[in-house]
């Protein structure tokens, strides 16, 4: 496996993770109920937003010119935080007709995440969960890598503070946001 500093496109050897039950749990739970920080400053409360949200969570954000952790490509689910945002990016106005809003969520602080945000140039707001407390509080799978506890990706819809649907595992990461989007289109409330 080669690995590239080039964070936009996915390499073609890229292992595909496996669904290992980690987020059966899930559907059905509610959200915890706490604000997190996100790029545009403002604390948002996953839990207390009425309507539909999805929340993709990804391990971390790389940046130009600065390495990824030892054998990242080789971690099953790992790469693939930028095409994965860029795709959501590229569908926010698909999803935002579909009724729902966007957030991305990951352990990184929001310093580092809003660098990010606006550099992909995201239309919607980055969450950071670097204190665990939504992770924790939702038992969502993590893996450690770099001295850091990270989210393994997936994603959530959410309606009025309960999980609906989990897309886990994610892969490729850069489809995912018109998987999701079709999701909803199917699954519309009469």
């Amino acid at each position: 496996m080669v690995e590239t500093n080039d964070y936009s496109a996915l390499p073609g050897d890229l292992p595909i993770p496996e669904d290992d039950g980690a987020c059966d749990h899930l559907p059905g739970g509610r959200l915890p109920d706490l604000a997190l920080t996100a790029t545009d400053d403002s604390a948002v409360n996953p839990a207390a937003l009425a309507g539909l949200t999805v929340i993709y969570c990804y391990p971390m954000t790389g940046r130009p010119g600065e390495a990824l952790p030892d054998g990242w490509d080789a971690t099953p689910g790992a790469r693939g935080c930028t095409p994965q945002s860029c795709a959501f990016r590229d569908h926010h106005t698909e999803l935002r007709g579909l009724g729902t809003r966007v957030f991305g969520l990951s352990t990184q602080s929001t310093p580092y995440q809003r660098e990010a945000a606006e550099r992909l140039g995201l239309p919607y707001p980055l969450l950071s969960d670097a204190e665990l407390r939504f992770t924790q509080g939702l038992g969502l799978p993590t893996f450690e890598a770099g001295g850091m506890t990270l989210i393994r990706r997936l994603t959530l819809v959410v309606r009025d503070g309960l999980v609906e649907k989990v897309f886990y595992p994610v892969f490729p990461p850069d489809a995912n946001a018109g998987e999701v989007a079709e999701w909803l289109r199917d699954n519309e409330p009469a």
